[in-house]
């Protein structure tokens, strides 16, 4: 009888201890979106306009922002009743810039974006106190119009001013499905950063050997978090008003700080 028992509770040990492994460990910061009437403000701002393409629609307007089933709703309107703002579309975004910061970790998002031709929704990273491309910038998801896919990508000195993209590739794609939620993620690490979409790694881009400056400025210091949908651009295209308004849905963003 003394074999069998001793199989057994081996058998008991190897299970525990494959549970343990398993086991997802606490983010040490998260967000859920679930308050009523406005997101918290100790934790993000509004983004302001500015002339880039990405931020020249950005707008405070209340309508272009909503709490609505404990999610965050940000979207891209048509400008109507708005006479002392001459933007012909108004977008939503948010960022944590000076409130909170992220280091090395995985930032997990989990969100719908609802289509419309012109959109282009994105989460990404800046360098917190850096001037860009200062601390580079790490593009965790980027959509066109109604692309089944998304774009995940990083830019700094090295691929905007040496126009180095492909040693090593600074960008890829990943499919998505369009009607449904899905999880975007990235992970930076010391020597790399790593890129996810629900669940499944998509590709990594890593520090190298080179004489040339500004090819991993990632772990230089922490980044800021940016949410927000946009319109419009010379790489998303014009928009088409009939489909306005567009709306993405966040559910929620957690950070897990690696120890």
């Amino acid at each position: 009888m003394k074999i069998p028992i001793i199989l057994f509770v081996m058998a008991f040990a190897a299970s525990c201890a494959s549970s343990k492994v398993l086991r997802q460990p606490a983010a040490t910061w998260e967000e859920h979106f679930d308050q009523r009437d406005h997101f918290d403000t100790t934790r993000w701002s509004k983004i302001p306009r500015g002339r880039s393409d990405w931020h020249r629609n950005m707008s405070d307007y209340d309508g272009c922002y909503a709490m609505r089933d404990g999610k965050l709703i940000l979207k891209g309107i048509r400008n109507e009743n708005l006479v002392d703002d001459t933007a012909r579309y108004l977008t939503g975004g948010v960022y944590t810039k000076d409130k909170v910061t992220f280091g090395f970790g995985r930032l997990e998002i989990r969100a719908k974006l609802n289509g419309a031709t012109g959109a282009w929704p994105a989460f990404w990273l800046l360098g917190q106190g850096r001037k860009y491309p200062g601390g580079g910038e790490i593009d965790i998801m980027e959509r066109l119009s109604h692309d089944d896919y998304v774009y995940q990508t990083v830019h700094s000195s090295y691929t905007i001013d040496l126009h180095i993209k492909d040693n090593p590739k600074q960008s890829a794609t990943a499919k998505i499905n369009p009607a449904a939620f899905n999880t975007y993620a990235v992970e930076k690490h010391r020597d790399s950063v790593v890129f996810f979409v629900n669940g499944q790694r998509n590709f990594a881009y890593p520090r190298i050997e080179t004489d040339k400056k500004e090819q991993f400025p990632f772990s230089d210091g922490p980044h800021y978090l940016l949410l927000d949908m946009q319109l419009g651009g010379s790489w998303v295209g014009a928009v088409d008003p009939s489909q306005l308004p567009v709306e993405m849905e966040i559910d929620w963003v957690k950070f897990y700080e690696f120890k």
